[in-house]
């Protein structure tokens, strides 16, 4: 069975299916627009990088390339061991199995925290949150990427599969935290229609699974996105 740390939030889509989790990582964002978003406000070429949630370290090794250290957090220990797995031959980065509550780096250690898909969804968040206030650098940035369940498909999805999320409150809490936000229009492109139909099983309660396999043709799946950030 595997290892959870204490406070960990649930994400029973790569939690129980990394694999598919895996396509799901692979087909998200081929323009690469959260990148280049996240690049205009604050690049990271030399910096400290933090990403918080890293589940398997999909990001890990494409962040190494240009920052001069990388640290990967995951609260599920065995998404952390296949996580380091990945980064074995990858010198410059390290991955603590730890939350987001508490961050096993000393304060104002990083220049750059990113959390994607991480479930960063506003009310209840504050302590990781917290956090990052504590570990940021002067001139630092963090950044939140999560779904916009206002637009589109893929929203009225979601939003249909978690009736209790309130899109209101989740604005109403980033706003009093003092972030910024920008639309990020997304797409997914699958390479086969069984990866995708995968992933909408994965991320949506069986019934709007149906209906959204029903309703989505092709390979590709348009997917509405907030970026969040604060600069310290």
């Amino acid at each position: 069975m595997a290892s959870i740390v204490k406070g960990a939030v649930p994400s029973p889509n790569i939690w129980n299916t990394p694999a598919v989790y895996e396509l799901e990582n692979h087909a998200v964002d081929p323009d690469r627009r959260v990148e280049s978003a996240m690049r205009a406000l604050r690049p990271w070429t030399g910096s400290t990088v933090l990403d918080i949630g890293c589940g398997t370290g999909y990001h890990l090794p494409a962040l190494a390339l240009e920052a001069s250290s990388v640290i990967g957090v995951e609260p599920h220990g065995d998404l952390a061991a296949l996580a380091r797995r990945r980064c074995a031959r990858v010198p410059n980065v390290t991955v603590h199995t730890a939350t987001a509550q508490e961050i096993p780096l000393p304060d104002h250690s990083v220049d750059v925290a990113m959390a994607r898909w991480a479930y960063f969804f506003g009310p209840g968040c504050e302590p990781g949150l917290a956090e990052l206030s504590r570990v940021l650098r002067r001139g630092g940035a963090a950044f939140v990427v999560d779904l916009d369940a206002t637009r589109g498909p893929f929203g009225r999805w979601f939003s249909a599969t978690v009736p209790t999320y309130s899109p209101e409150a989740v604005e109403a809490f980033w706003a009093r935290q003092g972030w910024s936000r920008q639309e990020l229009d997304l797409r997914m492109v699958f390479e086969r229609r069984a990866d995708l139909e995968a992933v909408l099983k994965i991320e949506f309660a069986h019934t709007v699974a149906k209906a959204a396999i029903r309703e989505t043709e092709g390979l590709e799946i348009p997917y509405p996105n907030i970026l969040r950030w604060r600069l310290f």
